[in-house]
């Protein structure tokens, strides 16, 4: 089947089968491979995406199901050398260690941060339960999304 996705702000035209996954589609298809394939159940977030702005597991959704709408993938945040201000938190408070769940959580810290654009740690820990981290205490990610919060705010 035909199908047309805005990816990263760019109109993409593919052929699907009705069983292709968004994760394999935005890997394999389009080769942006920062979500990542992790468990496959959406349990552990790893392939984080946003589809209109929601965040969603690439894992758990069919390609066909994103046609004519809008998927952001971590490669659409920032630059190398103009990076995101939720990049720059999650980097300046050390909330990077392997980096394999880095892109889900940057991606639902940036969902989070549209609907709610000073979250409670409370509010932070319970949006991001479904990422999961294995190298970390979640502690410094916490501090990376309200140092994001901030960033984000602005002056005054």
């Amino acid at each position: 089947m035909k199908i047309t996705i805005r990816v990263n702000g760019k109109p993409r035209g593919f052929d699907v089968e009705p069983n292709t996954l968004l994760l394999n589609l935005v890997r394999d298809g389009m080769l942006l491979t920062g979500a990542k394939y992790g468990c496959g159940v959406g349990e552990c977030g790893a392939c984080t995406v946003l589809l209109d702005g929601e965040s969603v597991l690439a894992c758990m959704v069919l390609a066909f199901d994103a046609d004519g709408r809008n998927v952001e993938t971590i490669e659409g945040l920032g630059e190398y050398d103009s990076l995101h201000p939720i990049q720059e938190a999650y980097l300046e408070e050390g909330a990077v260690q392997c980096g394999f769940c880095t892109p889900g959580f940057v991606m639902s810290t940036k969902a989070l941060l549209s609907e709610k654009s000073q979250p409670t740690e409370t509010e932070i820990r319970e949006y991001l339960k479904g990422n999961m981290c294995r190298c970390t205490g979640y502690v410094n990610i916490v501090r990376a999304v309200q140092s994001a919060a901030a960033k984000m705010k602005g002056p005054g």
